[in-house]
């Protein structure tokens, strides 16, 4: 019988410190700029690379500037084609996937540039359009 009402006192407290925890963190804002600019838009909504795995992974719930402080946020990243497609081979190094490439780096409408992942026999995966001035991505097709 005690062993079932420690029991019971820790779960009690587990769920409660998880509570406060996703309440507080819930009212705090993410920090402008930092490494949100690599978040990934999907149209059901923030996947994996979504808002909140970003803003908790990178420390920018303590409203700093996240990566432990080392880049400051800027107002306009002014990408270029050539950055985009460094980001977008970064990520997939970032994710162990050698196979794939990027192609059709291009600009685009809207001060956006477009690029699209394919197999190394040149089939497109996918299509995405990055913002010069945000670094938001977002899935095409």
């Amino acid at each position: 019988m005690r062993k079932l009402v420690i029991a019971g006192f820790v779960a009690t407290a587990l769920a409660g410190a998880a509570a406060a925890t996703h309440l507080a963190l819930a009212d705090d804002p993410p920090a402008p700029g930092g490494m949100q600019g690599m978040m990934m838009e999907h149209e059901g909504g923030p996947g994996m690379m979504g808002p909140m795995w970003m803003h908790h992974m990178m420390g920018m719930h303590h409203g700093g500037p996240g990566l432990f402080g080392l880049f400051a946020p800027v107002e306009d990243r002014a990408l270029t084609a050539a950055d985009v497609q460094k980001i977008a081979e970064a990520l997939l190094l970032w994710h162990g996937n050698h196979s794939w490439k990027v192609v059709d780096v291009k600009d685009g409408a809207d001060n956006t540039i477009g690029f699209a992942y394919a197999t190394a026999e040149g089939s497109v995966i996918a299509r995405f359009s990055v913002d010069r001035k945000t670094g938001m991505f977002r899935r095409l097709g």
